[in-house]
C-alpha cells in the first residue's frame, strides 16, 4: 500500500467574537495557535504544517512557532458562518495551482483544542490509512449524559428532544439506560482529498470514530481559565515543548 501523503491544515482566521484574537490568545505564555503547531510538528505521520488564516498577524505567530503560510485565506472564506469545508477547497485548489499536487490527508488540527497528544494524532492517521472504507475521521470524547437526558424549550415549557420514545418520561431512566454519546471535540480530524472532490462534502457518509480522552473547547474566556489552570497544576508536554523552544 502507498504510503499517503498527510498535511496538517490549521485554520486560524482573525476574527473572533466571543474571545478577541482568540487564536494568538496567551496560554501558558504562548499563543494558542503555538500548540496547534508543536503537536502537529511532533507527530511523525505528519509531512508538513500549514497555517490557513486571513491575518497577516496570525501569519507571523504561525510561521514563528514552524509552520508554513504558502497563502493567505480570501476574506469570504474567513467569515463567522464560513463553513470549514470552504477553507479546505480553498487550500487544496492552493496545492493544485501552486504546486501540481494535493496531499492525499489533511489533518484538521482546530486551534482551540490545545491539549493534545502528538502520538495521538499520529494514531487517527494510521487508523485511516488501515481502514479504506473510512471516507474520513473524526474524534470526539463520550459525554456523562446522553442527549435523551436533555431538553429543549417549546412555548416556555422544558420538552424532550426525542418525543416518538414510547417510553413515558423517556428522559427520567437511568443514563444507563441508552447508547453513549460522543461529543466531536476537534482534537483531531482527518479528511481525504479525494473524498473532499467527489462528494463536495468534508467527511463524506462513513467518519471513522476515534475516541480521546475528554478535551478542553476554547469557546469563552471561561475556558481560558480552566486551561490556565490545568496547565498551572499539572503541565503539559506541549507546553514545555514549547518553553523549551523558546530557551534555546
Amino acid at each position: 500500500m502507498p504510503v499517503p501523503s498527510v498535511c496538517a491544515l490549521i485554520p486560524a482566521r482573525g476574527g473572533s467574537k466571543g474571545v478577541p484574537k482568540k487564536n494568538i490568545r496567551r496560554l501558558g505564555g504562548h499563543p494558542l495557535l503555538a500548540y496547534a503547531i508543536a503537536a502537529s510538528r511532533l507527530c511523525p505521520e505528519i509531512d508538513r504544517v500549514v497555517v490557513s488564516t486571513d491575518s497577516e498577524e496570525i501569519a507571523d505567530v504561525a510561521r514563528a512557532y514552524g509552520a508554513e503560510v504558502p497563502f493567505m485565506r480570501p476574506a469570504e472564506f474567513a467569515r463567522d458562518n464560513s463553513p470549514d469545508l470552504e477553507a479546505f477547497v480553498h487550500a487544496m485548489d492552493w496545492f493544485e495551482r501552486h504546486e501540481g499536487a494535493v496531499p492525499d490527508l489533511l489533518a484538521h488540527i482546530r486551534v482551540t483544542t490545545p491539549l493534545r497528544d502528538p502520538a495521538l494524532v499520529g494514531e487517527a492517521v494510521r487508523r485511516l490509512v488501515e481502514t479504506p472504507e473510512a471516507t474520513a475521521l473524526r474524534s470526539a470524547h463520550e459525554l456523562p449524559e446522553p442527549p435523551q437526558k436533555m431538553f429543549c424549550i417549546v412555548d416556555g415549557f422544558f420538552q424532550g428532544f426525542f418525543p416518538d420514545d414510547p417510553r413515558p418520561e423517556y428522559y427520567n431512566l437511568p443514563r444507563q439506560s441508552f447508547p453513549a454519546a460522543y461529543h466531536p471535540n476537534g482534537y483531531v480530524d482527518i479528511v481525504r482529498t479525494a473524498v473532499v472532490r467527489e462528494l463536495g462534502t468534508l467527511h463524506g457518509p462513513r467518519i471513522q470514530a476515534f475516541v480521546t480522552p475528554h478535551a478542553i473547547e476554547v469557546d469563552g474566556p471561561e475556558d481560558f481559565d480552566q486551561l490556565e489552570y490545568r496547565i498551572a497544576r499539572g503541565g503539559h508536554p506541549l507546553l514545555e515543548h514549547l518553553d523549551a523552544g523558546a530557551r534555546s
